[in-house]
């Protein structure tokens, strides 16, 4: 009788436990956004401070060198950021212009179509397309960028202290799940080989993908290259939704330069293409059968890590993902959840 009360007890409690953390790290999503962040970057980095460790290079010079590593990193895809930036603004208005003019006679086609009249013509577009109106829309903007850059500095310096081993991830592991110096250490190495192989993969077919599309839209005569390569690259960091997100965007904006007819029907074939063959053949390739995640776990990560994060969510959904497979994998107790989310029946 005593054990089903403890047992009873023991669900009470984590159904107020569960809740009360799902709450935790979406109020406390600004510490825990760049930690999270900062253990991938970390893991990435840690074969090279073990390497120089192992050469007896003193720390604070292995710190040095991630630093300046992760500026370099940082300032490349400023440049590149700044390249898309120069590319927009030097468009002289022509193409705000022409979009103007091209969502006109669309919106007249559907009113001829429907019977019914929507908008009132080029003045109704005016007042959408105005500077004040711009700059309304350019807050939100401001803001993310203000926060993206407070939670990259957040983010190094949590990079900083997992590398100088002032968070230890592995004791982590063999103070709570793995008791035991071998068990924990095997576990952490595993984690850690698996997480670097899907980080560097997925930066590889990342950038395969955005130097794919900003090579579609400068062939085509898609305005922005650089800028939609750029984007191609970031989104497809969302796994399955990224994809579609950027086919969908880039078949709305070449709509305002391209023909409906041979012209925007190729281009959307070719970026379509470019990103089933990276993402839909390649990426599976690279990343082996041991990062097998079915598709319904993805979804669920997504929306879950989506709803909790927002936008740093839905990147960090999938390592978070593969992270507690990992994990799942190492204890006979919870090998069954590994197979479930894998989709495997072993």
């Amino acid at each position: 009788m005593k054990l089903n009360e403890l047992r009873t007890t023991n669900r009470l409690l984590l159904i107020l436990i569960v809740p009360l953390v799902f709450l935790l790290l979406q109020t406390l999503d600004f510490i825990f956004v760049p930690l999270v962040g900062a253990m991938f970057i970390a893991l990435v980095f840690l074969p090279l401070v073990r390497w120089l460790k192992s050469k007896r290079s003193p720390k604070w010079l292995n710190i040095i060198i991630v630093v300046i590593l992760f500026l370099i990193g940082f300032r490349v895809l400023g440049y590149v950021i700044q390249l898309s930036s120069k590319e927009i603004l030097a468009t002289n208005d022509v193409f705000l212009e022409q979009a103007k003019s091209k969502l006109a006679e669309l919106i007249k086609g559907v009113e001829v179509f429907f019977g019914v009249e929507f908008l009132q013509g080029e003045r109704t577009l005016q007042s959408v397309i105005n500077r004040k109106n711009l700059s309304k829309n350019l807050l939100p903007t401001v803001d993310f960028v203000t926060g993206t850059v407070s939670s990259l500095l957040t983010m190094l310096f949590f990079v900083l202290l997992l590398l100088a081993d002032s968070i230890n991830i592995q004791k982590l592991l063999g103070n709570t799940l793995n008791k035991g110096q071998h068990a924990s250490v095997r576990t952490f190495r595993k984690i850690e080989k698996d997480l670097i192989t899907f980080i560097k993969v997925k930066f590889g077919v990342s950038l395969l993908t955005g130097i794919g599309v900003g090579v579609a839209c400068w062939g085509f005569g898609v305005s922005f290259p650089v800028f939609w390569g750029l984007f191609a690259f970031l989104i497809n960091y969302v796994q399955l939704i990224g994809s579609v997100i950027c086919v969908v965007v880039l078949a709305i904006f070449s709509f305002v330069e391209l023909e409906l007819g041979s012209g925007l029907f190729f281009f959307v074939i070719t970026i379509t293409s470019i990103q089933a063959l990276v993402g839909g053949v390649l990426e599976p390739i690279f990343m082996g059968r041991s990062f097998s995640i079915n598709i319904i776990t993805i979804l669920i990560a997504l929306m879950f890590w989506g709803f909790i994060w927002g936008i740093p969510g839905l990147i960090m959904s999938i390592p978070i993902t593969v992270f507690f497979k990992i994990l799942f994998e190492q204890f006979e107790s919870t090998k069954k959840f590994a197979a479930l989310m894998s989709g495997s029946n072993s």
